[in-house]
């Protein structure tokens, strides 16, 4: 199994204290879905950047490429335009509790 990360970009500055109704339950779907995904064993870890730039990161594990973007892609908050996915090959080289 191949690790990965996404970077989930909203699309403006402040977003988490600027959401509007609809943004706001979009991303409450997606983080149901990371919830979900978390406790099948596929997420390593996830949260968001603080600050002005309220970029989100996910660890995952997935077999290839193919399967990480279509985990990437099927994420609500990308998949219904409210943020910009970006894939990257990823190695956790680190982490407490497992090392």
């Amino acid at each position: 199994m191949s690790e990965w990360i996404y970077f989930i970009h909203p699309p403006r500055d402040d977003f988490a204290a600027t959401m509007t109704p609809a943004e706001e339950a979009a991303w409450g779907v997606h983080f149901e879905r990371l919830q979900r995904l978390f406790a099948e064993g596929c997420i390593v870890l996830v949260g968001p950047t603080l600050g002005r730039t309220n970029t989100g990161i996910a660890v995952f594990e997935a077999p290839d490429e193919v399967a990480a973007r279509r985990i990437m892609e099927e994420d609500p908050a990308i998949a219904g335009g409210f943020a910009r996915g970006e894939l990257r090959p990823f190695r956790v080289s680190l982490l407490r509790g497992r090392d």
